[in-house]
């Protein structure tokens, strides 16, 4: 992993949040992916992590966000949990991926990933929390390798054109779209793998 990514672990993650403003609106949901290479040299899906987020006092949260998302965050069987303890979680995992492939930093993986960084990002800074795993301005952002591999920047569009069914139903869940995510780069990554390794001769 750390020869194919230059050091970096590349971890999927997918949030879900009360709008589309990092430093004002609520974190909701966060999921993370962690991938791997099989027996024959493939990168796979691994382990998703996902947890459902407290908003942070004095979040704004617009209705049409959350008609979306389908999220009700005061829902009291809602099993939230303060940022900090579910960035602490997720970062827990990817540092015990990291240790495992020999990686010195991992590197948000989403679609349209500027956005999902951003609010771990403003997240982190929240929180104080001082180790952060992930790159803080470096991802690989999905949506364009989409359009490179596929001709298609929608996630729905982009998984069924790569050979994945997407359930509409099930979309705008963080795990949900994380784990589409992350099949989808594996099979670009998979696509590559010829080109990756004539470079290397």
């Amino acid at each position: 992993m750390a020869d194919r990514f230059r050091g970096f672990l590349p971890v999927v993650v997918d949030v879900e949040t009360g709008g589309f403003n990092c430093k004002t609106d609520a974190l909701l949901e966060i999921a993370a992916v962690i991938v791997a290479f099989d027996d024959s040299g493939g990168l796979i899906r691994r382990e998703t992590y996902r947890y459902h987020v407290k908003p942070f006092d004095g979040a704004n949260m617009e209705p049409a966000s959350l008609a979306v998302n389908g999220i009700d965050p005061h829902h009291p069987l809602r099993p939230a949990i303060d940022e900090r303890d579910a960035l602490g979680r997720v970062f827990r995992e990817v540092r015990r991926a990291m240790r495992e492939n020999a990686c010195n930093r991992a590197i948000l993986v989403g679609h349209n990933a500027h956005f999902d960084l951003g609010f771990i990002n403003e997240a982190v800074l929240r929180a104080s929390i001082k180790r952060n795993p992930f790159h803080p301005f470096s991802c690989f952002d999905t949506a364009t390798m989409c359009g490179i591999a596929f001709g298609q920047t929608v996630l729905s569009r982009a998984a069924e054109a790569a050979g994945f069914p997407f359930d509409e139903e099930s979309a705008h869940s963080a795990a949900y779209d994380a784990e589409i995510t992350a099949d989808v780069f594996c099979e670009i990554v998979n696509r590559f793998r010829p080109v990756f390794e004539a470079s290397l001769q």
